[in-house]
């Protein structure tokens, strides 16, 4: 299991939101660029990107600052936010990403995804975000009424590189992860998950390393590499047993 760290972009800056809201955001960094080479110094080994602004939108919206990252980092990076077509996965991974993250259009349009597993094979991830355990789309604004579980097993064929599963309940509150559902999910498919939402210790990556033969293959952490409540290096240094 890897730790991943996350930069959230809203106008160009680096925040985070407090369960998907983005009238409760807090601006960690105006340099993304900056931002992301140093997660890459403390040793992370992906780059977990959202085009925030690009998630309700439903299209691209903070280009420049995507290409500010990429031109600072060599370690991969994979973004989310906004992806609805395949004209726009081919245009982010022209840029240099490893890989794109669907989400509402992976609920809403699951042929794009498995036209875009066949184009681009290991370059697709499908994001999950549920509240309750069911799915919520469009920048978390709107839920659907299909279980994680369910849209989970709709891209079991398809070749998705990963599932991201979130629960929204817990993103950006530090509250600790969702590990009851987050299990459930990776023991429903044989594809890999990525965990997100609510990390805030050591402990919860503890606890999720213990969870890890479920499917679990990544965590993503935001808020507390941002505040200092987890130290990128030592959870780092926790998953590869180096601590």
């Amino acid at each position: 299991m890897i730790v991943i760290p996350a930069i959230d972009l809203k106008e160009g800056n680096c925040v985070r939101l407090e369960q998907g809201l983005m009238d409760k955001d807090t601006i960690f960094s105006s340099d993304p660029g900056a931002q992301a080479r140093d997660w890459q110094d403390q040793g992370a080994e992906l780059l977990h990107i959202v085009d925030l602004d690009g998630a309700f939108a439903g299209q691209p919206r903070n280009k420049n600052a995507i290409e500010s990252i990429l031109k600072a980092i060599t370690i991969p990076a994979q973004l989310g936010g906004g992806i609805r077509d395949m004209a726009t996965i081919e245009a982010y991974l022209s840029l240099g990403l490893s890989r794109v993250i669907i989400g509402t259009a992976a609920q809403r349009n699951p042929e794009l995804v498995r036209e875009a597993c066949k184009k681009f094979p290991g370059q697709i991830v499908v994001g999950i975000d549920a509240k309750d355990g069911i799915v919520a789309v469009q920048g978390w604004a709107e839920l659907t009424d299909i279980t994680a579980t369910a849209l989970a097993r709709t891209f079991e064929d398809f070749g998705v590189a990963a599932l991201i599963y979130t629960d929204i309940s817990r993103d950006g509150m530090l509250q600790g992860p969702n590990l009851e559902a987050t299990r459930a999910l990776a023991e429903a498919v044989a594809i890999p998950v990525i965990a997100s939402g609510g990390v805030s210790s050591l402990q919860d990556i503890t606890n999720l390393m213990a969870i890890e033969a479920s499917g679990i293959t990544g965590v993503i952490t935001g808020k507390a590499v941002y505040t200092g409540a987890i130290r990128l290096q030592e959870a780092i240094a926790l998953t590869r047993g180096t601590c």
